[in-house]
């Protein structure tokens, strides 16, 4: 009796590995670096409301910009912001933007702060059995990225430029004919060819 119930779980499994609706037993991954926004289009009209020149450190602050309390703001000094700047000879401290002039001659009395927020979900798609033995993985991955730079002098905002992905929506396949023997025939031609 024993042996028959084990068989019509295993039978009921094996359905399942073998069709695609057992796609929910696939891992799923979220990475998020925690932020004061929810959406890129959030994070974007906080950044729309910093004015050059008329909001100080405090007004970022309010804003959701603030490194002691957003998660992946670095503080740049004016050395990083040359060497951001001014990567090579070839560009000229009068070529750059007023206010990064202003902050490269201010020296100590510069800095900057540097923003990174993403939020990424990946989740694999498919036959579980396909994917398991790595026959076929699809995965798609889907968010979106929010970079922001602030340049301060006396302690207000004299630079600002932003950039990032407002919609990332990308689908990777790899598919191996032989599945998990894929790696083993490699290995055994990389061994014949020692040999010879």
């Amino acid at each position: 009796m024993a042996a028959r119930t084990h068989l019509v779980l295993l039978s009921v499994l094996l359905g399942l590995f073998l069709s695609g609706c057992g796609a929910t037993l696939l891992p799923t991954t979220l990475d998020e670096v925690r932020s004061p926004w929810d959406s890129f289009d959030e994070a974007k009209s906080a950044y729309d409301r910093i004015v050059v020149y008329e909001t100080d450190l405090e007004g970022l602050k309010k804003l959701g910009f603030d490194p002691f309390f957003t998660s992946n703001m670095e503080i740049l000094t004016y050395l990083d912001i040359m060497a951001r700047f001014m990567p090579n000879p070839g560009i000229k401290k009068e070529d750059l933007d007023r206010g990064i002039q202003e902050c490269i001659e201010a020296k100590n009395g510069c800095l900057a702060y540097e923003m990174s927020v993403e939020v990424l979900s990946s989740e694999r798609r498919g036959s579980v059995f396909l994917d398991l033995f790595g026959f076929k993985r699809k995965t798609n991955r889907s968010g979106w990225q929010f970079h922001s730079l602030f340049v301060f002098n006396e302690g207000f905002v004299v630079y600002k430029l932003w950039g990032g992905k407002p919609n990332i929506n990308e689908t990777s396949l790899r598919k191996k004919p032989l599945g998990p023997l894929q790696e083993s025939g490699d290995a055994l031609v990389g061994a014949a060819k020692a040999l010879l």
